[in-house]
Order: C-alpha cells, then sequence, then structure tokens
C-alpha cells in the first residue's frame, strides 16, 4: 500500500494535541518554518531542501524549505526553523533511479540534474515524520529520527535498482566557498563516514557524520568536483580487506548502488557529531535496529509527552495554531552533544558536559523575550538549567569570556544586539529555577555587560548611552543594554551583592540620556550630545539608530521602567495617545520594503519583529488596559493564521509562537525578571498548562465570542483580581484564572496606578 494512503496519526486520537500540529504553518510567507523529522530539542532537524545549490537563495530559503517551491534538492539533516538567517543543510541525501547525475540542475528544467519535482498531495508531515513522494523518481521517501540520528526508509518501484546520492557541497545559504574542506570515507559495504568544515553564519563550523545502510553497497563512485580528481570503484564483497576509500577536498559528491533491495525498500541511518567521525559512529547506537514503525513512533510518543502540557479548548483554527505555536517552541535551544557528552564549543575545541546535557541555537535577541518565559512554564526544571548551564559553559570556553550572543552549533555568530543571555538567566534564578551556580552565572553575566569591545560598550560606560558618531544603531543597543543591565542588577540584589546591584541600577537608567521630551521619541545623540539632525522616526535601515526598526517601533522599549515613558509623554494621557499613533497611522509600507523583517504592519506597529512584540501591552501602564485588550484583538488573528503563510514574520525560532500562547491564554511577561506577567484578554474558551512543579493552572473565558473582546471582570481562584498584572508566584501556585468577556469596555478594572504592573527602577539617580 502506498505510504499516503495510510493513516495520517498513528500514535494517538484524532483530537489529540500531537494530532492537532501542522508542520506546514509558517513554512510558506516569510515563517522560515521547517516541516522536517525531529525530536523535542534535537540534534537532527532530517526534513526536505527545496533551494537551489548553484546560487545563494538568500532570506525566503533561511530553513531550506519554502512551501512555495514545487522540486526538493534533498534531504539534509540539521536546519533552524523561523530563523532570519541561514545556514546549515548538512549531508544532503537523494535517493534516485536512472542514470546517475552529480549536479542538482535547476529547478525550472525538470530532470537536468537529480533534484525532482514533488506534489503536497503527496506530501505528509506530523511531528516526527516526514513523508514525499519524488516525482521524477518514481520513490517514495520516509524520515524520522532520534536526538542524534535521521532514519530514512527509500520505497523505490519494483524492479528499479536503488541508488542515492551523497552532495557535500549544498548548504542552505549556499555561495560558493563556503564549504573550506570536507572528507568521505567509505569504511565497509555498510558504512560511510565523513566531515566538512563551512565558513557560513558561524565560522569554522565542524560537522561530523556517519551513515549506515541496511543494504550492502554494490558499487560507488566518489567525485571531487573542484578538482579532475575522483575515485570510481566497484567492490563486490571480501575484495577490498581494508573496507576503506577516502576523498578529501572542498566540493565532494558521491553515488551509491544498491541493486534490486528486499521489499524494494533501502533504509539508511545517518548519525551526526560536533566532535569526530568516531563520535558520529558511537552516536549510532541511539538507534540500535532497523524497525522504521518502531523509531517513527517513539518519536511520535516524546512529542505527545511534550505537547500533552496543554489542554485547550477553542475554536478549531485558533486550536491548531496554539498546539503548532508549542511545538515551534519545543525545537531550540537544540542538543549538540554526543552520547558521551563531548561538545564543541565556541573556541572550536572538543569538552566534555558534566552534570548537564549541552544545547545551542540561542537566538537570544528574539527568545529571551517570551520564549525562555514560556519554557520556564512548560519544561521540567532539569532542561531550563541544561540551557543555562550550555550557557555558563560557552562563557567559560569564550575567547571573549562572554556569554552568547547567538550561538549555534557552539560557535558564536555575534548577530543582532544586546547581551541578553542576562534576562534570560536572571529571569530563571528570579522565578527559582536552581540547578546551576548562581554566583558562577553573576559572574559570567558581569563579564558580558562589561566586555568594552563588544557592541559600543565602550561609550555607553563612558558616556551613558552609545552616540550615532561612534557606533551604528546606538539608540537600539543603548535601550537593550539598559534592560539587560536591571536585570544583572535583580539578580545581584537577589543575591546579596548590594554593591554590584546599586551599579547596575544606575546603568538601567542610561536609556534616559535617550529621551526627547520634545518630539517624544528615542533618539540619536552625538559624543558631544546633541541630537541627529534631521530626525525622521519612520527612518529605518541598516546603520541608522535603530536596529530593525524605526523611532516608531524601538521608542518605547523600557519595560523596566515604563514610568520613565510615561514622563517622556507628558504622562499616562501622553502614553496613550502615542500608542494610539503608533496604531492607526497610515504607514506607507513601502517605506520599510527595503527592511525583510519588518513586516505585519498594523500603521507602524511591526508584529513580524520583535521589538514590537510589546508594545500593546504598554497601554497597561498608563491605566488603559481595555485598550490593550482591544488591540490584541486586531492583532492576534491578523498576524496569525492556518496554513504555509500562517505566520506575519519568521518565527524566529520560537519566540513569535510564544508570544500567540501567552497572549491567548491572557497574559505577557513584558519585562522578563520582574516576575509579573501583563494581563491581556483570552483568545480560548478554556486552557489548561500542567506546570513543572506538578501543579495545573487553568484560565477560562466565559462568553468569548467576536464581539466581547473586553474584560468585565477577572477572578483568580475565586476572588475578584482587580490587577492589571499576574505574578508568577500566583500563577505557579496553580489554581483557575477567569475572565468574564464582555462587549464594552469595562474602564474601572485594572485601576487605580497601584495595580498595575511593575513600572520602575528603586535606584532613578544616575551617577
Amino acid at each position: 500500500m502506498p505510504i499516503f494512503d495510510l493513516p495520517a496519526v498513528r500514535a494517538c486520537a484524532a483530537d489529540s494535541p500531537y494530532a492537532a500540529v501542522d508542520v506546514f504553518i509558517g513554512t510558506g510567507g516569510d515563517g522560515h518554518c521547517h516541516p522536517g523529522a525531529t525530536r523535542p530539542f534535537g540534534m537532527v532537524q532530517l526534513g526536505p531542501d527545496t533551494q537551489h545549490r548553484h546560487y545563494r537563495q538568500s532570506y525566503p530559503w533561511a530553513a531550506g524549505y519554502r512551501y512555495e517551491d514545487d522540486s526538493i534538492l534533498g534531504f539534509s539533516h540539521t536546519h533552524f526553523s523561523g530563523t532570519g538567517h541561514g545556514d546549515l543543510g548538512d549531508v544532503l541525501l537523494m535517493p534516485f533511479t536512472g542514470p546517475t547525475k552529480l549536479e542538482p540542475g535547476y529547478p525550472e528544467r525538470p530532470l537536468s540534474g537529480y533534484r525532482s519535482r514533488f506534489s503536497h498531495e503527496l506530501e505528509r508531515g506530523e511531528p516526527g515524520y516526514y513523508a514525499v513522494k519524488l516525482l521524477d523518481h518514481e520513490v517514495e521517501v520516509e524520515l524520522t529520527c532520534t536526538e542524534r540520528v535521521g532514519l530514512h526508509r527509500y520505497h523505490y518501484v519494483k524492479g528499479d535498482a536503488a541508488k542515492l546520492l551523497l552532495d557535500l557541497r549544498s548548504s542552505v545559504y549556499n555561495y560558493p566557498g563556503k564549504t573550506l574542506w570536507s572528507r568521505l570515507r567509505v569504511r565497509n559495504g555498510r558504512l560511510v563516514t565523513g566531515m566538512r568544515e563551512t565558513r557560513g553564519w558561524a565560522p569554522g563550523r565542524q560537522l561530523y557524520f556517519a551513515i549506515e545502510f541496511s543494504q550492502p553497497i554494490r558499487a560507488h563512485e566518489i567525485h571531487s568536483t573542484e578538482e579532475a580528481v575522483e575515485y570510481r570503484g566497484f567492490r563486490p564483497p571480501g575484495q577490498d580487506p581494508q573496507g576503506r576509500r577516502v576523498l578529501e577536498g572542498r566540493a565532494l559528491v558521491a553515488a551509491f548502488e544498491f541493486g534490486a533491495v528486499p521489499a524494494n525498500q533501502l533504509m539508511i541511518k545517518v548519525a551526526i557529531s560536533a566532535v569526530s567521525e568516531a563520535g558520529a559512529i558511537a552516536n549510532l547506537a541511539e538507534m540500535p535496529g532497523w524497525d522504521f514503525e518502531a523509531e517513527r513512533a517513539a518519536a511520535a510518543s516524546a512529542w505527545v509527552e511534550a505537547l500533552g502540557v496543554l489542554e485547550i479548548d477553542a475554536e478549531p483554527e485558533m486550536r491548531q495554531s496554539l498546539f503548532t505555536a508549542h511545538y515551534h517552541c519545543l525545537m531550540a535551544p537544540s542538543l549538540f552533544m554526543d552520547r558521551d557528552g563531548r561538545y564543541r564549543g565556541p573556541d572550536n575545541e572538543v569538552h566534555r558536559a558534566e552534570g548537564f546535557r549541552f544545547h545551542s541555537t540561542f537566538s537570544l535577541w528574539d527568545t529571551y523575550r517570551a520564549l525562555h518565559p514560556w519554557l520556564l512554564l512548560t519544561q521540567p526544571a532539569a532542561r531550563n538549567a541544561d540551557f543555562i548551564n550550555s550557557l555558563l559553559a560557552s562563557q567559560q570556553a569564550s575567547p571573549h569570556g562572554i556569554l552568547p550572543v547567538w550561538q549555534f552549533h557552539g560557535i558564536e555568530t555575534w548577530c543582532m544586539i544586546g547581551y541578553h543571555a542576562l534576562p534570560v538567566i536572571a529571569d530563571a534564578f528570579l522565578k527559582g529555577l536552581r540547578g546551576f551556580d548562581a554566583p558562577a552565572a553573576l559572574k559570567a553575566m558581569t563579564a558580558s555587560a562589561e566586555y568594552q569591545p563588544y557592541g559600543g560598550l565602550e561609550h555607553y560606560m563612558k558616556l551613558g548611552y552609545i552616540p550615532h558618531d561612534r557606533e551604528p544603531e546606538g539608540v537600539s543597543k543603548t535601550l537593550e543594554y539598559a534592560f539587560d543591565d536591571w536585570t544583572l542588577a535583580r539578580m545581584a540584589e537577589s543575591l546579596g551583592e548590594t554593591e554590584l546591584a546599586a551599579r547596575y541600577y544606575q546603568r538601567a537608567q542610561y536609556f534616559r540620556a535617550l529621551l526627547d521630551p520634545k518630539t517624544g521619541f528615542v533618539r540619536g545623540k552625538s559624543s558631544d550630545g546633541r541630537w541627529r539632525e534631521p530626525f525622521n522616526p519612520a527612518a529605518a535601515g541598516y546603520g541608522s539608530d535603530y536596529t530593525e526598526g524605526s523611532a516608531w517601533q524601538y521608542s518605547w522599549y523600557m519595560p523596566h521602567d515604563c514610568a520613565a515613558l510615561i514622563e517622556n509623554l507628558g504622562g499616562d494621557a501622553g502614553l496613550i495617545r502615542r500608542l494610539d499613533e503608533i496604531f492607526e497611522a497610515e504607514a506607507d509600507p513601502k517605506q520599510y520594503s527595503h527592511m525583510e523583517d519588518i513586516s505585519g504592519l498594523i500603521g507602524h506597529y511591526a508584529h513580524g519583529n520583535e521589538p514590537s512584540h510589546h508594545i500593546a501591552y504598554l497601554y497597561s501602564y498608563g491605566g488603559a488596559p481595555w485598550k490593550t485588550q482591544r488591540r490584541l484583538a486586531q492583532i492576534v488573528p491578523s498576524q496569525y493564521r492556518v496554513g504555509p503563510a500562517g505566520l506575519a514574520g519568521n518565527d524566529d525560532l520560537g519566540q513569535m509562537s510564544a508570544w500567540l500562547l501567552f497572549s491567548a491564554f491572557g497574559f505577557y511577561p513584558v519585562a522578563p525578571g520582574s516576575n509579573e506577567y501583563v494581563m491581556g484578554r483570552p483568545f480560548v474558551r478554556r486552557a489548561s498548562l500542567r506546570l513543572p512543579n506538578g501543579r495545573i493552572f487553568t484560565v477560562r473565558a466565559e462568553g468569548l465570542s467576536e464581539a466581547n473582546v473586553y474584560l468585565g471582570q477577572v477572578t483568580l481562584n475565586g476572588q475578584r483580581h482587580g490587577q492589571s498584572y499576574l505574578r508568577h508566584e500566583d500563577l505557579m501556585a496553580g489554581g483557575e484564572l477567569v475572565f468574564r468577556m464582555e462587549a464594552e469596555p469595562n474602564l474601572e478594572w485594572g485601576q487605580p496606578r497601584g495595580v498595575r504592573p511593575y513600572s520602575q527602577t528603586p535606584y532613578l539617580a544616575l551617577p
């Protein structure tokens, strides 16, 4: 029976969280999600690549796969899901029949190479499983995985010889010279190993692999397409006692023939390692047998458990969006160590994790805002401690002595701004997470905050802001450094380091130097203290005063001290008026068209990028929480939909999805480290969250409808809750939060100032 005639979900009931996930949401448009097979936080992400190998197709193909494409290049074992930049796509395999073609060919010219056309009608994806039919080769492909091993099952037409291509030239974001070196080693008739080193987003990244076949190789050929050097060999069993053939170079490709295979099926295991070929071979032991159905079921079971912390009663499309969002939140940070604990660190040396599991892929500029707070609520304490210990281990191995900025596969990319490992660590500690050395963590945080060569910190520490004539994007950097400093101060205070806390509470106020009361915006200032002129608050671009945004998106980012923002805008009414201007402006989308990341526009509000994510919740700081409720009713349905183009911007390794999950539950962590969630409004009739401490926290919305967008009344465990925020300790205690939804706003709820969210630091005076 063709695999596409089999039931779509075998692991659980049709109404289960597992069945609700649509792995293709976000794979089209600007979502940059990947539909391949992976485990929760798994090291392997095995799935299809549709980009062209011969030239760089950058932003739209950041995940390697794009739903709008109609041909597949092959199936590689490492991917990002939802990033704004691309890399990986390691160890590309492509089953084929007929003549051997070493080049992929062109999407617009079918049969011009080894790539193949496919149809979405003959494609299927589930958590931990992917299948597709390659139309040009008449091969049906199934993929599943463990944490470190990908498993392929290919169904060939009866009578066709099973053939396979291995292309070590192929990468996501491919460009000439990206592969610095590679090696391919045919060890025996069933085992092939190798490695490659690339100079992509993470420079000098090394990845090793071991490939095991279910059937013996009958013939193979290995080529270096850069040099006129190649090896071809036909090796029946027993004729090569060494069992090894090796070729090294920068452009290696190999073809393997297996002849007619039993039941017309060929299975392949691929293990990866950052350490060595021997490490990859050892990792193969994670999958000892060849039972594809058992491995698929095990992968599904891992997802059933991970997704099962949520119970959601909502409209079908919202329910599907939310479970898919939770699925997206469970992909990174990803495991990156061998079974024996060894991994490669930012110094490109091999280390061993002792007492924790090393993870990498930290998109911290994005994920500190909502993803990591979400993981603190949904993942075991040990896993969250693994994340923190991985950050600390990276700092200890860093040549610069600082925590990761944007790290994957153990290597620093220096992408984006800020030192946002600090709020991740501080938020976790302040919320009670243990399992890591807190004093050592504080020391690592301080080292990052005082590393003057990084991103204008020298000027920030000397002048109290970053001047535009010394450093680009100085406004955004000043604002984000100030928030990071506040989280450091909060953790120092909690550890009794009062002098250190006082110093960083003062640094947390440095953003005030760029507040302009005349315009109400946060503006660039020169090193001699003059405002940058001329000033256009909609101006955005690389090298400007703002990072992936404009003054319209960035001027409201001081979540630890919204009192200062309100003061600069002339009081509560000024804040509310300016927030309304953001959403109601008739902004021409063309003015941001040169910035790929500024998407999901509502006026100047850009939900497709992180600097806007907290803005709708700021109304509550000005005493108008009902306007937060109305804006959320505007944002959610316009920015999140089912279908491949269901995300307004790239998912950023779960940040976009975590925003939706928090907002659907009715609250959001505007200021990680405050131990408060600002109340919004729910988008579910009922939802329960099984917390890491075993308790259950439930939200329920009475009278929820499209017309009833406002909170009439809120109760927590049966007691009236008049505050426009929720304390973390109340959430972790479990219980029930009930929202009564109404068509008209309750202007009294969330008043007076004493029941508004945390908005001001205890240290206001500058040094």
